[in-house]
């Protein structure tokens, strides 16, 4: 499966294709985020979590590395390595422990952890654009394709 790339204008737009991205997943699997400051990583990070039913506030864990959230039966995480200084670090945290089971997992900035994450199933890089945000969605497992296909699909 090729990439797809989407295109949404303001963070209503990113909110609504997190939530489209959180039906797909169904709160399991690997997604890493890409983009520059502002890019808009946590907006769709946002979106994907209140698309799984979470109610409260999601902010960016710039300073603590990881926010956790139990939405009904799921577990998701969502990490934020810009402030990571060497990859090493994210064994002191455990990291390894957040990828058991079926967790959904939302990593900005994974190039931060290379060589320590496990294979993402879908890369996702932000660019800002004229009008809003354009999104290139790269699969890497069979589970990354499916969901990029059933977007390539308008689902």
């Amino acid at each position: 499966m090729p990439e797809v790339i989407l295109h949404a204008e303001g963070e209503e737009a990113m909110l609504a294709l997190g939530a489209r991205l959180a039906n797909l997943t169904q709160g399991r699997g690997i997604l890493y985020l890409h983009g520059d400051l502002g890019a808009g990583k946590t907006t769709l990070s946002r979106g994907i979590l209140r698309g799984l039913g979470h109610v409260g506030a999601v902010k960016s864990p710039t300073f603590t590395l990881v926010e956790p959230y139990e939405i009904g039966g799921m577990r998701a995480f969502h990490f934020d390595l810009y402030r990571l200084a060497d990859p090493e670090e994210l064994e002191f945290l455990g990291i390894r422990d957040y990828f058991e089971g079926d967790a959904l997992c939302l990593i900005e900035w994974p190039q931060r952890g290379a060589g320590i994450l496990p294979k993402a199933d879908l890369d996702i890089n932000i660019t800002p654009q004229a009008g809003g945000r354009s999104l290139r969605l790269s699969p890497h497992t069979e589970r990354g394709e499916a969901w990029c296909a059933a977007l390539a699909m308008g689902a």
